[in-house]
């Protein structure tokens, strides 16, 4: 259950999609953002009219006496920020889920970890859930982070740099691997004239199965069954594409391959 009482200022350092979707849902939840940071004044004046809040491109002029600050940057520019900016005894957060807790410590030795394992881009509506990966340089600012994220989230889980970098990777492998093998797909459905959206029950299907079963229980497919004849068409069919090619003969052999004795 979301938190609705507890009431923090913030400002925001960074303006893109991290920062867009964090600022909207902490302003959803009823604190108060007192200014927005960032490079480039457009967006950071856009965000600054959204918000009702004051803006600025300098990191020397921050607001002082936010209860957190908020680095939705990249990850270089995190790792980056400590020769920039010094803010000490604030509680300063970033948003990486591959940047180690100690990146801020040079800005200010009361900072942290506060990660949202999603993928988000800010043009889309509605903003998805997530959940936050939380953890802290000091053992007392923890229950202030953790009491801040369940405000904006219904999943909250404290996180060592360790656990953030595995699941980070692992996100790698279920988000971004997979969106690319949709990429593949729709682009040979576009170039072979067929409707790409009639894969869209199969994608969801598979998605909504793995919610209730381990995915390795309800893997399908050629590869699965060995049926080698089917996939000898599928790779003559696929002879034009050769990124397809290849990565259809790598995952056919990998998926044989792993269940190769199981009993399904």
């Amino acid at each position: 259950m979301i938190m609705q009482s507890y009431k923090m200022t913030v400002v925001i350092i960074g303006s893109g999609n991290v920062a867009t979707v964090m600022g909207n849902r902490i302003v959803a939840a009823g604190h108060t953002i007192l200014q927005v940071a960032a490079r480039r004044e457009e967006a950071a004046a856009r965000l600054a009219g959204e918000w009702g809040c004051g803006y600025t491109t300098r990191l020397s002029a921050i607001a002082a006496g936010a209860d957190i600050y908020i680095v939705a940057l990249s990850d270089q520019a995190t790792l980056e920020l400590e020769q920039v900016l010094s803010l000490p005894d604030r509680l300063v957060v970033h948003t990486a889920g591959a940047v180690p807790r100690a990146a801020l410590l040079a800005v200010s030795e009361r900072s942290g970890v506060l990660y949202p394992l999603q993928s988000l881009r800010k043009e889309i509506r509605p903003f998805p859930e997530f959940p936050l990966l939380i953890d802290a340089n000091r053992e007392a600012d923890l229950p202030v982070i953790e009491a801040f994220a369940r405000t904006i989230s219904r999943q909250v889980q404290r996180a060592d740099d360790g656990m953030r970098l595995k699941l980070h990777v692992a996100a790698v492998f279920a988000n971004n691997f997979t969106n690319y093998l949709y990429t593949l797909a729709a682009d040979f459905c576009r170039q072979e004239q067929i409707d790409f959206a009639l894969l869209l029950p199969i994608i969801r299907e598979t998605a909504e199965r793995i919610g209730h079963y381990p995915p390795r229980e309800v893997q399908t497919g050629p590869a699965v069954r060995g049926d080698h004849a089917t996939m000898e068409r599928h790779l003559q069919l696929l002879n034009n594409y050769n990124n397809m090619s290849e990565l259809y003969r790598l995952f056919s052999a990998r998926i044989e391959e792993y269940y190769k004795g199981v009993v399904r």
